[in-house]
């Protein structure tokens, strides 16, 4: 029988009528989830009270993706099938995969506009698509933890990620069945985290360096305005880099050519890679030499060691590539380094003391640390995600930029820039055009994203037609098109001819996006992972049934124990402490088996406490008055 819970005058409403929401930091190297509970931010925890999960998604023939902590311990075992880091190739195509040296077997699908995809034993996987099973294991985390179904998501993207980058965030997210409040800027999240926290005022440098991606943003607080003057970075720039880095070196100490190693040798010698260098971060001594033995695939036995100073000059020209970043950033503001009140780190690859010895020298002053710089970004998602959930009583407003220009192409293949780099969002604006050949009855519109001249080395966006025009002579028509760009960075334009109002429009789909029949197409393959979601679901109800009744069985039992002889007091005792430990139980056997013994164990009881209860009503009183 279905509970009701029932609110006192003046109470909260019962939890499961409240509009539950996230905040999701999907990060190249781990992604979390984060909601507010009793007021305070915090990252919520897996069954194995684990904050932090892998990125990592392991396919197989038969059966539905692994993902988190067991994909990541098959990694070095099956490499092929085991995709890590995606998020780096979130809205490319397959010259980014190769100019990246993806490891996995690239295809170019040919139904999608150039957008990668990766040959897995389960079949062509796109980076949407495999981003989709990480957020999916994210939201079931979170609704069996908060109790409920999520109204919505906020999800965090890389400041400097471009529009086609965006959109396939969006795309993995609908896939997932995650509603998606808003795409928020990494860097932004974390100046909320900070800001409210500290209650910090003026201007300050948020420096994210995570796993796969580089931000720098130049950020005002000021009286709850959250504005990003300016932001940069470089998409290709983490922690992977670092890790790579150091496999390289090591080859190069053996003599040995990278071709040269099978996958699962070169993806186990990242993975030392990445240890050691973890390791590095919690040195106390910089003179600490760490030695370790590897195995190659022909069974011979390598040594490789690391000490910091080696570390450091292996990845000095990594780091300088972040901090040349920062001095664009700062550049495109306007501002010196004195004027900034502090800068605050992000990421897990601040931690190696290279980076954070680096940072505190170029911005004079040692950084903001005192948030866990993994979480940090993921708290800041959650409590934009509580706000737009309509719980939060904060009143502040978020002010992002524009990552990259937009604009059109023109005659001679160049690109007009319509929207400038570092322009607030939301922003609309627009331009006039006119033709170029007498009696031009219909013009081609070509959107493109970059800071290049030339359409070439810019990013396609989407083309689209302008058509029924009147016929004028060259330069007589007005055509009026239109860019807006709503709070996520997504883009929509359009084009009018103004004498007729003739109109077209587009709501931008990146070249390496997904089309919203590809869109479908994929949510019916997710409908496979409809009979986990039911399942999970009748878990988590069993799980308050017994958690329901345990706690009415020990406020009966604190009032009217005296009904129980000592025999069945301490028989129904011991069925509660064993229903306890099976509470968190992951089987639905197991909690319904626990429920059904319970309940018969206390029917006699609850019959004599109803008798006790009718005769107390009936105390004192007369036939008459019943």
């Amino acid at each position: 029988m279905a509970l009701l819970q029932i609110s006192e005058p003046g109470e909260s409403p019962v939890p499961h009528q409240r509009q539950l929401a996230v905040g999701i930091d999907l990060g190249t190297t781990h992604s979390l989830v984060a909601a507010v509970r009793s007021g305070e931010a915090a990252v919520l925890s897996d069954a194995e009270g684990r904050r932090l999960m892998p990125s990592v998604v392991r396919y197989r023939a038969e059966g539905p993706p692994v993902v988190g902590w067991d994909a990541l311990a098959e990694i070095s075992q099956d490499p092929q099938n085991t995709i890590a880091s995606i998020k780096r190739l979130m809205g490319r195509g397959v010259a980014d995969a190769l100019r990246q040296r993806s490891p996995y077997q690239v295809i170019q699908d040919q139904n999608s506009s150039g957008q990668v995809r990766l040959q897995t034993a389960a079949g062509a996987v796109s980076p949407v698509s495999v981003s989709s099973e990480i957020l999916r294991v994210l939201r079931l985390q979170a609704e069996q933890t908060l109790g409920d179904d999520l109204v919505g998501a906020v999800i965090t993207v890389p400041a400097y990620f471009d529009d086609a980058q965006r959109q396939a965030t969006k795309d993995a997210a609908t896939l997932a069945g995650l509603n998606v409040l808003r795409l928020l800027n990494e860097p932004t999240a974390a100046a909320l985290a900070y800001g409210l926290d500290t209650g910090a005022e003026g201007l300050y440098a948020v420096y994210d360096l995570g796993g796969g991606t580089f931000d720098l943003s130049i950020l005002r607080l000021q009286k709850g305005v959250f504005e990003v003057v300016a932001t940069g970075g470089d998409a290709e720039l983490g922690g992977d880099d670092f890790d790579e880095r150091l496999a390289e070196h090591w080859l190069g100490e053996w003599g040995l050519e990278r071709a040269r190693l099978t996958p699962q040798n070169w993806r186990g010698l990242l993975q030392t890679a990445r240890r050691l260098k973890e390791a590095l971060a919690l040195q106390s001594s910089p003179h600490q030499r760490l030695q370790e033995s590897f195995v190659l695939e022909s069974g011979e036995t390598r040594s490789l060691a690391i000490d910091q100073q080696g570390f450091e000059q292996l990845t000095q020209d990594l780091v300088q590539r972040s901090l040349s970043a920062c001095g664009q950033v700062l550049r495109d503001a306007g501002l010196q380094v004195g004027a900034l009140q502090g800068v605050a780190l992000v990421g897990g690859s601040t931690r190696l003391v290279n980076v954070r010895k680096a940072v505190e020298a170029f911005f004079g002053r040692p950084p903001l640390a005192n948030i866990n710089p993994d979480e940090v970004v993921a708290i800041g998602a959650a409590l934009q995600a509580q706000l737009l959930a309509g719980h939060g009583t904060e009143d502040w407003l978020l002010l992002d930029v524009l990552p990259l220009s937009l604009g059109l192409e023109t005659m001679g293949g160049l690109a007009e820039k319509i929207i400038a780099r570092n322009t607030p969002i939301p922003v609309a604006r627009a331009q006039e055009f006119t033709t170029f050949k007498d009696g031009q009855t219909a013009m081609a519109i070509h959107v493109v994203q970059g800071e290049r001249e030339l359409v070439s080395q810019n990013r396609s966006l989407a083309q689209f037609e302008l058509r029924g025009m009147p016929a004028m002579v060259a330069g007589a028509a007005r055509i009026r098109v239109t860019f807006q760009v709503d709070a996520d960075g997504l883009l929509s334009v359009s084009a009018q001819e103004t004498s007729t109002g003739v109109a077209a429009s587009v709501q931008v789909k990146p070249s390496y996006g997904l089309s919203d029949g590809e869109i479908a197409q994929m949510l019916q393959d997710a409908y496979a992972h409809a009979q986990e979601d039911m399942q999970a679901r009748a878990l988590r109800e069993q799980q308050i049934d017994l958690q329901q009744l345990l706690e009415s069985l020990t406020q009966a039992l604190s009032a009217d124990a005296d009904l129980l002889s000592s025999d069945e007091r301490r028989d129904l005792e011991v069925a509660m402490q064993q229903a306890r430990a099976v509470c968190g139980a992951q089987q639905l056997t197991d909690l319904k088996e626990a429920i059904a013994h319970l309940t018969r164990l206390s029917e006699p009881f609850a019959a004599r406490r109803m008798d006790r209860a009718v005769a107390m009503a009936l105390t004192g009183q007369s036939i008459d008055q019943l």
